[in-house]
């Protein structure tokens, strides 16, 4: 199994096209394209820590990419730092959820963690459902909800100065389809964002972490869970964050060892 280090062409040019025109939206930053590629450049240097500071100049700019995540996923990987690359990539997988690219690295370095967490099976409606929802990135949801509105707003206008009944008709119902498609698009995005917002999540940076049955020292040790392993985040209380694993099991953890995604 080999770890893919770069998205298609096609992907890498959306990517980077939607970064190069963020200044453009924006005054709050310059030079956005050359950190981008002076990562890139270092990455393919092998200075990977390098790479990651570029990096990181982004996100501290304010951009939040899915490209950049996963390259500073890929950077974090060569650096056998497995915690900070599960983090990138979920990172990432949050911005494009159904990235087939972001998708294999990030099973692939889940093998790499210590902790192998077996899922509680989904009830078949919903995972379809969350598979469904999750299988597009929201800027891509964006996009089609606007092409969408526009071609039902041009078979509108179409549907007033046709002189035709039949294109008329044609045009209303066309009018009618396009609407919803977009209204849907919308829909999906919103709901993708609050799937998100609904299931806060977390990984493991301390090597070793017992988890308590109580947001207190002397309580007792429940399991073991390691760097790496993520985590849902239920709740906080002085400075405790009880957490449940994929598994269903459920414990308290001290807030400093973990990083939220």
């Amino acid at each position: 199994m080999i770890l893919r280090m770069k998205f298609n062409m096609l992907k890498r040019f959306v990517y980077l096209v939607a970064l190069l025109a963020a200044p453009l939206l924006s005054s709050a930053a310059e030079g956005t394209g050359a950190l981008f590629s002076k990562g890139n450049d270092l990455y393919a240097k092998g200075q990977y820590k390098e790479s990651l500071a570029a990096y990181q100049q982004l996100i501290d700019q304010g951009y939040q990419s899915a490209a950049v995540y996963f390259n500073m996923g890929n950077a974090s990987f060569k650096n056998d730092d497995i915690a900070s690359a599960v983090l990138y990539y979920e990172k990432a997988h949050k911005l494009a959820p159904g990235d087939d690219d972001i998708n294999y690295n990030l099973k692939y370095v889940n093998l790499k963690t210590t902790d192998k967490i077996e899922e509680v099976p989904e009830f078949f409606l919903s995972r379809r459902w969350h598979g469904f929802i999750l299988s597009f990135s929201t800027g891509t949801l964006a996009v089609w909800s606007i092409i969408f509105v526009l071609l039902g707003s041009a078979i509108l206008a179409l549907y007033f100065f046709a002189g035709s009944v039949i294109v008329k008709r044609a045009s209303f119902y066309g009018m009618i389809l396009f609407f919803f498609f977009g209204v849907f698009t919308v829909f999906v995005a919103n709901r993708q964002l609050s799937y998100f917002e609904d299931h806060p999540e977390a990984v493991v940076f301390s090597p070793s972490v017992n988890v308590k049955s109580g947001p207190v020292d002397n309580a007792n040790t429940l399991f073991v869970i390691h760097d790496g392993t993520k985590v849902n985040v239920l709740d906080n209380s002085n400075g405790w964050t009880k957490i449940s694993l994929a598994n269903g099991n459920e414990g308290w953890i001290k807030q400093g060892d973990f990083k939220e995604i």
